[in-house]
């Protein structure tokens, strides 16, 4: 009671003692002393005296009288308490400290290293590696500068939105930094020569077409087990055929058999991602759903919402959804030679979610990168800018497609604008 009034004011102290206060008080006076100074000395020696009596009562007994016989101040000084505060609080912390270590010995003792808990501030870098989508745009708004390793990602989007095209870019800038990647794929939709015109080796790629789900997600669990694979490339989940639909004749009327395969199968999948640094990327495709809803007025209305195949489990265990969206064509004079499309960031475990960023695609190319990176060079002073002239290297262009073309031409300028964008957006 004594340490709550302390810190409620000296206005409590002085309610608490009054009686003896007044007395030692009005004794001041007597002797002579100015009442501001009575006073000011009364209330030290009353404060001391309650907590005195206080931290006897917590101590069971300790005796406070050295800090009651030092010197008196005019103001009351509570630090000098608090000292067996800190003390009783710093052995706390040392007592966990030791119990937890302790604890975690026992648990690597019991379960062997598969169980190995680490402390954050101790062991390991907080930095998550990535491998770039091959849009600087997308991998801005994605906040860690591309797409997480050892984390399961899901692009889903209607027909033709360039889910694709995506997959097959992050498929290269692996390869850029040396890695294998796989493609599986259960569309039988792949096509080498793309590929090939985007920058991909197709030797080093591995091209698989599993004939059933369970095969498909088995190949998805050892390549993720070996650790020797950087990006596995599934295309796509609405294609997964359950083996039992291909063993019977005609069509099963079972319902949900692919989303119970796939909760089963991404279970294991990710037990084997937590030991490896895998990038699994799911295509997916969307399927609109008539649900129904209440409104005010007690009536029920029907209206389409658009979901994704094969059940909830990929979008739990998915670190990153991405949605595209084809926005439009893109013509040169009467023919078309692309289109645009927005990419959502509709989830995102290691950064901002809820972003969005427009992409421009070129029919048989891939990502037109060459646009955003003249963008965000004059964005942050790497190129300069005066209306509608750019100035490059010396040079002098008198529009953007000038300029495109000549980055476009000179890949050397291309990529070393590339990097300075990426260590100057990505460098923290």
């Amino acid at each position: 009671m004594a340490l709550v009034s302390l810190r409620v004011g000296a206005a409590t102290i002085l309610s608490l003692a009054s009686p003896l206060f007044l007395c030692e008080f009005k004794l001041g006076q007597s002797l002579g002393v100015s009442a501001q100074s009575a006073m000011r000395f009364q209330l030290a020696w009353s404060t001391r005296r309650l907590l005195g009596r206080y931290f006897d009562e917590r101590r069971g007994g300790i005796s406070c009288a050295g800090v009651l016989t030092q010197h008196l101040s005019s103001v009351a000084d509570v630090s000098e308490f608090d000292d067996g505060f800190h003390h009783n609080d710093d052995v706390k912390v040392r007592d966990k400290e030791t119990a937890l270590r302790k604890a975690l010995s026992q648990l690597a003792g019991d379960f062997g290293g598969e169980s190995k808990i680490s402390l954050g501030k101790i062991f390991g870098s907080r930095k998550i590696p990535v491998i770039s989508t091959g849009s600087l745009k997308l991998d801005l708004i994605l906040g860690i500068g591309g797409l997480p390793k050892g984390r399961m990602v899901e692009i889903y989007g209607r027909e033709a939105s360039g889910k694709t095209t995506l997959a097959l870019h992050v498929i290269k800038e692996a390869q850029k930094l040396g890695g294998y990647c796989a493609y599986l794929d259960a569309e039988n939709a792949m096509d080498p020569f793309l590929a090939e015109s985007m920058g991909i080796n197709t030797d080093d790629l591995l091209i698989a077409k599993p004939d059933s789900a369970e095969n498909l997600l088995c190949v998805v669990d050892t390549l993720t087990k070996s650790g020797s694979v950087d990006v596995i490339v599934v295309d796509s989940v609405a294609a997964l055929v359950p083996q039992i639909e291909l063993d019977t004749s005609g069509v099963v009327t079972k319902r949900d058999v692919q989303s119970q395969i796939m909760t089963q199968a991404l279970r294991k999948i990710h037990y084997s991602l937590c030991h490896s640094q895998t990038l699994i990327i799911f295509l997916n495709q969307v399927r609109f759903k008539q649900v129904m809803f209440e409104v005010k007025s007690g009536q029920d209305h029907r209206r389409m919402e658009e979901v994704t195949c094969g059940g909830n489990a990929l979008k739990f265990y998915a670190a990153v959804r991405l949605r595209m969206i084809r926005t439009g064509l893109h013509r040169t004079g009467n023919k078309v030679t692309g289109l645009g499309v927005c990419v959502e960031v509709v989830k995102n475990k290691l950064g901002p979610a809820q972003k969005k960023a427009e992409l421009e695609i070129q029919f048989g190319r891939g990502i037109c990168h060459k646009s955003e990176v003249l963008d965000l060079a004059c964005e942050h002073g790497l190129i300069g800018k005066e209306g509608s002239i750019y100035f490059i290297e010396g040079m002098t262009f008198g529009d953007k497609q000038a300029a495109q073309k000549y980055l476009a031409d000179n890949d050397g300028i291309l990529n070393k604008l590339v990097t300075d964008l990426r260590t100057q957006l990505f460098a923290s």
